[in-house]
């Protein structure tokens, strides 16, 4: 197990990882804010979905991921049809215009990682990259708090303050 310095030196790199995060969103299009590019990312990566699903992966409450959906729903990026399954739902889908948006954000990224990282080698970019999935795995279930053995109640959720990720 690592020592106490080497968790309060995690704890001041997570705190300076914010300038990361918002040079990160200063490259995205002013009509697709993080949320809404972390919602094209989630469907990209997994497909059509319920919104409850993507509320889930987003780990946002319902009315969050609602805003985010009817934001690029506005836009093309995505349909909603029933869901055969239960006609109250709806699945989300990409658009063409979405995908094209997707590949675009994607492309600026690994542009703007390409730029900062490329005095990296591609062993300590796959590094970073394996540990980065370890640390969220790690975390898997944000919503779990030490001590806590279920997810939080509506109760509970209704009074966190919604992170969103991209």
């Amino acid at each position: 197990m690592a020592e106490k310095a080497q968790y309060e030196e995690l704890i001041r790199q997570f705190s300076a990882f914010g300038a990361v995060k918002r040079e990160m969103s200063r490259i995205l299009p002013a009509d697709c804010p993080g949320g809404s590019a972390a919602v094209l990312t989630l469907l990209g990566r997994y497909g059509d979905m319920r919104m409850s699903k993507l509320a889930e992966l987003l780990a946002v409450d319902m009315s969050v991921t609602s805003r985010h959906v009817a934001h690029i729903a506005d836009r093309g990026w995505i349909e909603r049809f029933p869901d055969p399954a239960d006609k109250r739902s709806r699945i989300l889908r990409l658009t063409p215009t979405g995908r094209a948006q997707l590949d675009e954000l994607s492309e600026r990224t690994t542009q703007l990682l390409a730029h900062r990282l490329g005095d990296w080698t591609d062993d300590e970019v796959g590094q970073l990259a394996g540990l980065m999935a370890r640390l969220r795995a790690s975390f898997d279930d944000c919503r779990l708090v030490p001590g806590r053995t279920t997810a939080p109640t509506e109760a509970d959720q209704s009074t966190r303050t919604p992170v969103i990720t991209t």
